[in-house]
């Protein structure tokens, strides 16, 4: 009798752990396989993709690519019948103008006027005397500006050293110049000056990697915020000149660099002194636009009244683009998230597949890869302001960025994904999440980034953001960081697929329990954690 009590118990548990998992997840889960993985990755991670950074070539192409499997998988298109949702995106070239004493100067070679510092109206000036004032120093006894007058002029002061014998160079004393600069740029703000000319002699030996920065053009969102924010930049008009320029201006005062740095250090007296020289400079952002687009699959949901709701499924399909120093010059985003890219368009595939096999998911699911996350998560706060979708319907995102590595604290075992933002909002969604692992999948969930106050702020830096600030549940998915995060080296060769596909089995098996369960999860707590009442 107690053998059989126990025989029917056993069978019992059995039965309740078999039922637990779904045949059909199962079933269609095959699809995300390390082949399957390989073939994605090996295209949108490679050199022909030159770093798919927004706004370029490479980007476009991976866009082109994404749409293109959408589409054969079977998906809608449903940004009114097409995969892609154009982002009113541009860029601000800024045509900088410097003439000293009848000469033109040469932009990058012999000055730039950082862009931040001008508004979106520009500015121009002219004027035939300049205020020099030193090193702009006023501390210990020395005084740049004493007996000096600022306001309306033009001044013109050393990026950096001290009055006697300057500092060796060191990131300790470059930071030290930089928050000193600051500090002479508020002080001729407040004072109304109408532009600063800033000595700065890096400029004559710029690194490869400051030039391509300047000449490059920020990539904003055309939005009214951010046109009004331009349009009220009221920073100083400030002007960096190399050696070049700066010694045409001192030679206008019978000196030179060293002459005039030789003579304050001589006396230990300011050389504080008006210069007359005829000097016109201008600014002006162009605006030019800029290709952008999220790319957009959608499966509809089987259930009448379910299929309203939506599981989102993101991942950034940009990367960095191109370095302009070293042997390799492409970065090419293996990890940084063509190992996301290529999870979505796995659990794209596997979910049509159920679907056109008569088992679809009775909530909708959006397969979304964003553009711009290198730029500031750009692509998905424009969904986010412009959502295809209702919000108030959208019940989850599961973001994906960087699933195909390891990081230095799991090097003896790579079978863990950190989760980030489970808990955050939704105590059911945490639980969907962490079941979905135990009944099929079994990696090792790493928590320890998961915490709005982690000094590196992995919760804000990827695209589930614009979703949770709104209030709506987040997992996002993640390998950690490594030594080739943001360089050439984020390679295909390092890509550990049988990992990368687990990873994203992950993802899919918590996308097919929320799309088919009973209720969508319940936000139960406040963008800052605290229950909700």
């Amino acid at each position: 009798m107690k053998k059989h009590i126990i025989y029917i118990g056993l069978v019992a548990l059995l039965s309740c752990t078999s039922s637990a998992q779904n045949k059909n997840a199962i079933k269609f889960s095959k699809t995300i396989t390390k082949d399957n993985a390989y073939n994605h990755l090996s295209v949108l991670a490679s050199d022909e993709y030159e770093g798919r950074e927004t706004g370029k070539k490479g980007a476009w192409m991976a866009a082109d690519y994404i749409r293109n499997h959408f589409k054969s998988f079977g998906l809608k298109g449903p940004v009114n019948g097409n995969y892609f949702q154009k982002i009113d995106m541009v860029n601000y070239d800024l045509a900088q103008i410097l003439t000293v004493d009848g000469q033109a100067a040469e932009v990058i070679k012999d000055f730039y006027i950082p862009g931040q510092t001008v508004a979106k109206d520009g500015f121009a000036f002219n004027t035939n005397s300049i205020l020099f004032v030193g090193y702009g120093l006023n501390k210990d006894g020395y005084n740049d500006f004493e007996g000096q007058n600022v306001a309306g002029k033009v001044v013109m002061l050393f990026k950096s050293g001290q009055p006697i014998g300057a500092p060796a160079t060191t990131p300790a004393t470059v930071r030290a110049d930089a928050v000193a600069l600051n500090g002479k740029l508020k002080f001729l703000t407040e004072n109304k000056a109408t532009a600063v000319i800033v000595v700065d002699l890096t400029i004559d030996n710029m690194s490869p990697n400051l030039k391509a920065y300047l000449e490059s053009s920020p990539l904003v969102m055309k939005t009214q915020e951010n046109i009004d924010k331009m349009k009220a930049i009221q920073g100083l008009v400030t002007i960096n000149i190399g050696s070049v320029v700066a010694e045409k201006i001192f030679s206008a005062a019978g000196t030179s660099i060293e002459g005039i740095k030789k003579k304050i250090a001589d006396s230990g007296n300011p050389a504080s002194q008006e210069i007359k020289i005829s000097v016109t400079a201008s600014a002006q952002k162009v605006e030019k636009p800029v290709r952008a687009e999220n790319v957009l699959g959608f499966l509809e949901g089987s259930d009448p009244k379910l299929k309203k709701e939506v599981v989102v499924v993101t991942g950034h399909y940009d990367h960095i683009g191109l370095t302009t120093s070293g042997e390799d010059k492409v970065n090419n985003g293996a990890d940084d998230d063509g190992s996301g890219t290529t999870g979505v368009l796995m659990l794209a595939e596997a979910f049509a597949k159920a679907k056109k096999a008569g088992y679809g998911p009775k909530r909708s699911i959006l397969f979304m890869t964003v553009v711009g996350e290198e730029k500031g998560l750009l692509g998905s706060e424009w969904y986010s302001e412009h959502p295809i979708f209702p919000l108030e319907n959208t019940i989850t995102d599961l973001n994906i960025d960087m699933i195909g590595r390891g990081d230095k604290d799991h090097e003896s075992d790579n079978n863990f994904v950190y989760i980030i933002g489970s808990d955050m909002l939704s105590s059911d969604l945490d639980r969907i999440g962490k079941k979905a692992n135990k009944d099929y999948v079994n990696i090792n969930l790493d928590e320890r980034y998961n915490n709005r106050t982690d000094p590196n702020r992995f919760y804000y830096r990827s695209d589930h953001y614009n979703f949770a600030k709104h209030g709506i549940p987040v997992i996002f998915y993640f390998n950690g960081v490594h030594p080739e995060y943001h360089q050439p080296g984020d390679e295909i060769a390092k890509i550990d697929f049988p990992m990368l596909a687990k990873r994203a089995q992950l993802v899919y098996f918590t996308a097919w329990e929320l799309a088919n369960g009973l209720k969508r999860p319940i936000v139960d707590k406040n963008e800052d954690g605290t229950p909700k009442k």
